[in-house]
């Protein structure tokens, strides 16, 4: 875990760079934010990084990075390529090896999750209604891309069966993937009072006012500098409610599914 975090926090310190020299908000988020918050740095048990960037940061960075080399790292966005199953953004480490337990067994390096923040409303019941529309194709896309896996809840693993019974040509990932990107723009990130992480985990939870990120400000994590939320404790009650108490020790775990992670090897050999 220690070799993991310390090639995840040279991966940051280079995409801060990136941003910082080139104008682009970003913020940490989810457990990234918690960490930096909470820790002074990774949680213990975390083994990934999650940023978001104010929507038109987010396509600007797209235009920024395409066709451009940065060195050991690459940074993909949604494409047409198969095994490339994430409706947002990721930068990758090209010198490691990782690969997650998707329906597709999608083989890269190592990461930082990219997830745009789009604008979703005037008011939370505009928001929340608004959010739902799109959190429906978020979540039959993730039918259609998810592996099926012992120990999950049986009614899952029967949804993601009975969705796999539905062609591509009718269903298929990445109609949903476009889908979901093109109704997510639909409202201006600058002009709302609400903003989400519309592909994020905590689903409701992600939508939040937007002066609680607001203009991006320095936070320590280890031994760099990174882009938090202006309100971080705002944010993070919202998200996890006591966020200053960390959970039992049974629960101090990652909840990631990876099938292989070899630090020393490139995926691209």
């Amino acid at each position: 875990m220690a070799k993991l975090q310390d090639k995840l926090l040279n991966m940051l310190d280079v995409f801060h760079k990136l941003c910082k020299e080139n104008d682009l908000k970003y913020f940490v988020v989810g457990g990234t934010a918690l960490g930096a918050a909470r820790h002074g740095g990774f949680i213990p048990w975390d083994d990934d990084i999650d940023v978001g960037m104010p929507r038109p940061d987010y396509e600007k960075l797209k235009e920024l990075v395409s066709g451009k080399d940065l060195d050991t790292y690459l940074i993909e966005f949604p494409s047409n390529k198969k095994d490339f199953v994430y409706p947002y953004g990721k930068m990758y480490d090209t010198t490691t090896t990782l690969v997650e337990n998707t329906r597709y067994k999608t083989k890269r390096g190592i990461y930082i999750d990219i997830f745009p923040l789009d604008g979703i409303g005037g008011d939370k019941a505009e928001s929340v209604k608004n959010f739902r529309k799109i959190d429906k194709k978020v979540n039959l896309l993730s039918t259609r891309i998810c592996a099926l896996r012992k120990g999950r809840k049986f009614y899952k693993n029967l949804a993601i069966i009975l969705s796999r019974c539905i062609p591509n040509f009718i269903l298929g990932q990445k109609k949903l993937m476009r889908d979901i990107d093109k109704k997510s723009k639909q409202i201006s990130y600058c002009d709302s009072k609400y903003v989400a992480n519309l592909v994020g985990n905590w689903h409701e939870k992600e939508i939040v006012e937007k002066e609680f990120f607001g203009e991006p400000i320095e936070y320590d994590f280890a031994n760099i500098k990174v882009y938090g939320p202006n309100k971080i404790d705002e944010y993070l009650t919202c998200l996890y409610g006591d966020w200053r108490t960390p959970p039992p020790v049974e629960k101090q775990v990652s909840h990631h599914d990876y099938l292989e992670i070899n630090l020393d090897k490139s995926y691209l050999e």
